[in-house]
């Protein structure tokens, strides 16, 4: 298509051999227009800009007065934003379910403050990611909160049932925690399946220096569940857009398609 080109930034989606099965469920790709991918755009500049005043909130020691200022302008600003919602079950603008593109997802979501983000893409059908983490995600002083660990393990290891062929939802994370992972400092994350019974689908992540990827300072095993359609409905209910749980990411499992067709 002409005109503005996609945001770098622009979440993974599911692999092009899932988008069958989605569609099967009802969820459709939206069209992409120029009009969206200017707003996709927007989205990504704010969610970068909020990344940003995050990062300078937690770590500033200005004045008294500078501080009181800069909360009366976040306010203000809050109020804007808040001029024009939508409601928890209604998808965002500039997503498209189908296509698993999801702007505010807190893990990969280029929209969303609370998001690193976690860049991810798919090599020889395990999901690698890659992030540095700053002071936002500081638990024991100089080192990564744990549960931010255990929350980027758990969207990577989605990523990978999705590449395997397998979307579904996670049934059970169990978190080994080496080594401290330093703040400030590229990381590798790294997902595969190991093996699949079933609807039951073994999952293994880790996370490691960039600069030394065979040093493993977190590792999880996970077990994902793929769901049928009335299984799906039931858990997450339906959703607008069509499917259930509004399609991919709609789950527990984050990154990956939430359901499966029935069989």
């Amino acid at each position: 298509m002409d005109g503005v080109p996609e945001p770098s930034s622009d979440p993974a989606g599911p692999p092009d051999r899932q988008l069958a099965g989605i569609a099967a469920l009802g969820v459709l790709p939206v069209e992409v227009t120029d009009e969206l991918v200017a707003r996709r755009h927007a989205v990504t500049d704010l969610g970068e800009a909020l990344r940003d005043l995050v990062a300078r909130a937690v770590a500033t020691e200005v004045p008294l007065d500078v501080l009181r200022r800069v909360t009366d302008d976040a306010r203000r600003l809050a109020a804007e934003l808040a001029a024009c919602e939508r409601a928890p079950d209604v998808p965002s603008s500039v997503d498209d379910l189908a296509r698993g593109r999801r702007f505010f997802n807190p893990v990969v979501g280029p929209g969303n403050p609370v998001a690193p983000p976690v860049r991810v893409r798919i090599e020889d059908g395990a999901a690698v990611g890659e992030v540095t983490l700053g002071l936002p995600y500081e638990g024991p002083f100089t080192f990564v909160h744990g549960g931010v660990s255990a929350l980027l393990l758990d969207q990577v290891m989605g990523y990978a049932t999705a590449a395997a062929g397998h979307p579904g939802v996670t049934g059970r994370l169990h978190v080994r925690y080496r080594s401290p992972v330093p703040l400030g400092r590229p990381l590798r994350l790294v997902a595969a399946v190991e093996d699949v019974l079933g609807a039951r689908v073994a999952v293994r992540g880790t996370i490691a220096l960039a600069t030394a990827p065979d040093d493993v300072l977190v590792e999880a095993e996970g077990r994902f569940m793929t769901l049928r359609r009335e299984q799906a409905l039931r858990l997450f209910g339906e959703r607008p857009g069509g499917g259930p749980g509004g399609g991919p990411d709609g789950g527990p499992g984050g990154g990956a398609p939430a359901v499966t067709p029935a069989s």
